[in-house]
């Protein structure tokens, strides 16, 4: 790791930030494996030394569109990145998806991890199917992160079938975010592993950050987000369309799922595999089949999942 202040010296900085540091902050995302930071007129990096120079490179054209402008506007911005280095985003050799909070590296760390991630950009439904501990969501969770950091998406939004609630939260205690907070727990858990605690209060409270039941979904038409839906095993076929339906435009879906782990009444109510089997060769959907091999949780995990599957016996997670 390399670190590098650069000091702009015959420009003033408000010029390449824009007001409320907008325009610094879509050009910093096109640069998810550098850790950056601008304080007036310098600014701090932190990362490999061949993606510090892509991002010198870079800012050294953005400073020479500014100089033939007046000022520079999103467009502007956008249309550099694109044009001149939109394969940053797309190097297979980089395994790297977010930075998290406290300096942790989100990556993908095996081969069906980083399909998910390739499939990402040129398919807007991914289907994530696989057993426990494989790292469907997580992965999906990190490549939402970075696709609201980079401006890719205007919301988050995940949700999940509260089958294990019964539905009957009128019985739990609270108001309705007490009675699924403990549900949706495991979502919460990965997105604090990639947003400071605060600045995810922050998001959910402005309706950027949303986690919600499968049922509040219905009704929606979602624009400009980036939406997960996970045990998805444990939606019906009926549920399952409602929620595909739901897909608006700029919008990216990831359906994540173990058909292993039912928690429905009647495991034939399940509709994720016929929802996989009617839709999964359209075009712009995709499917990645996660397995044993991509389980990343302790190393008994996998052995324990081995031990059930040989049993012929499948328990809930």
């Amino acid at each position: 790791m390399t670190d590098k202040i650069i000091t702009l010296r015959e420009i003033d900085p408000s010029d390449i930030y824009g007001v409320n540091n907008k325009l610094f902050d879509i050009f910093s995302g096109y640069f998810p494996k550098l850790r950056i930071a601008a304080r007036g007129s310098e600014i701090y990096l932190k990362g490999a030394a061949s993606d510090i120079k892509k991002f010198e490179e870079a800012l050294n054209e953005l400073i020479k569109i500014r100089s033939k402008k007046s000022r520079l506007n999103e467009d502007d911005v956008n249309s550099l990145m694109e044009g001149s280095l939109s394969n940053i985003h797309s190097e297979e050799e980089s395994d790297i998806i977010v930075f998290g909070t406290e300096g942790k590296i989100v990556r993908a760390r095996t081969p069906n991890q980083k399909k998910l991630v390739k499939s990402y950009y040129s398919n807007d439904l991914i289907f994530a199917l696989g057993p426990a501990g494989s790292g469907k969501t997580y992965t999906a969770i990190a490549l939402a992160v970075r696709a609201l950091k980079n401006k890719e998406v205007k919301r988050l939004i995940l949700t999940r079938p509260a089958v294990e609630a019964g539905e009957r939260l009128g019985f739990l205690p609270g108001d309705l975010r007490d009675k699924l907070d403990p549900y949706l727990q495991p979502l919460y858990d990965a997105l604090r592993d990639m947003i400071p605690a605060k600045r995810l209060e922050a998001l959910m409270e402005e309706g950027i950050i949303q986690i919600a039941p499968l049922a509040y979904m219905r009704g929606r038409t979602l624009d400009s987000a980036f939406v997960i839906l996970d045990e998805a095993q444990n939606t019906t076929l009926g549920q399952l369309k409602m929620f595909l339906t739901r897909m608006g435009g700029n919008a990216k879906f990831i359906v994540t799922g173990d058909a292993t782990q039912i928690d429905l009444p009647r495991r034939s109510d399940s509709g994720l595999l016929r929802g996989v089997q009617l839709v999964g060769k359209i075009k712009g959907v995709k499917v990645v089949n996660f397995d044993k091999a991509d389980i990343v949780r302790h190393p008994l995990v996998g052995k324990i999942v081995d031990a059930f599957e040989k049993s012929g016996e499948n328990a809930s997670e």
